[in-house]
């Protein structure tokens, strides 16, 4: 296994038991808002410590860009983290949410994990040698089109509930023409789940770059496309389309009609 995703994994399963542990603290938790429906309990912040703490062990000069301490700055790798990705979920013992690592070499993504910590199921990818799950190969599904496809997405919310109105129309032509769409509440399972052929396809408004920076290696690593609404590349923050790439080109040609003009860089 390449080294750096061997510590990525040490750190997320460390991470992983962590968020169980607490799962049945969930009521009495301190949790405080970061903005409307934007919430961060002491399970995140507590997560994040402890894989900063793993990986700074092994690589002290490397930086980080994690969701709650924000960026720190190091040598050529940036780990970028999302130590309880789903944290809603997690408040009300909805159990989809997961630990999110990746690492970046001089821009470049070169190491992602993603465990679910409920299923005790490790995502993990390496650049040029695919992704796994559970230590074995996985591919994106074959699927041509959005028809009998099933898609994930996300809604928009805080600062993007004004793009609400044009969501709707997205999920509207895509609900017609697919099996079903699903959002379960994590993007980065949402990914991963792409990329392990559950899932034909993504789209989602608002992300953060800890949000999909693992889950996008694991589903080009997969054989899959990720983009923008419009088919951009895609760089880390904002709008994401991703899909075996067939339906990734017919969600982008669903969902065009409805994409406003800010959202189509």
């Amino acid at each position: 296994m390449h080294p750096l995703l061997t510590i990525a994994v040490r750190a997320a399963r460390r991470a992983g038991d962590l968020i169980v542990r607490n799962l049945e603290r969930g009521p009495n938790l301190e949790v405080s808002a970061k903005s409307r429906n934007d919430f961060v309990s002491e399970v995140d912040r507590a997560a994040e410590a402890e894989i900063i703490a793993i990986i700074r062990k092994s690589y002290p000069r490397h930086g980080f860009l994690a969701e709650e301490s924000g960026r720190t700055e190091g040598e050529e790798c940036t780990w970028i983290v999302d130590p309880l990705d789903g944290t809603t979920n997690f408040l009300h013992g909805f159990p989809q949410f997961a630990v999110s690592i990746a690492c970046e070499y001089r821009g470049r993504l070169e190491v992602a994990v993603v465990f679910d910590p409920m299923r005790s199921e490790l995502f993990t990818a390496a650049r040029g040698e695919g992704t796994q799950l559970e230590g074995k190969r996985v591919r994106v599904t074959k699927r041509r089109g959005l028809e009998g496809a099933l898609i994930g997405t996300g809604f928009p919310y805080r600062a993007n509930v004004k793009y609400l109105k044009p969501y709707l129309g997205m999920l509207e032509v895509v609900m017609s023409a697919a099996a079903g769409v699903r959002r379960p509440g994590s993007a980065a399972l949402d990914l991963a789940y792409v990329a392990a052929g559950r899932t034909d396809g993504f789209w989602e408004i608002g992300l953060s770059p800890w949000d999909t920076a693992a889950g996008t290696l694991l589903v080009t690593e997969a054989g899959g496309m990720v983009g923008t609404l419009t088919g951009r590349e895609y760089r880390q923050e904002g709008h994401i389309v991703a899909g075996t790439p067939k339906v990734y080109a017919a969600l982008i040609e669903a969902i065009a009609p409805h994409v406003p003009a800010e959202l189509a860089g």
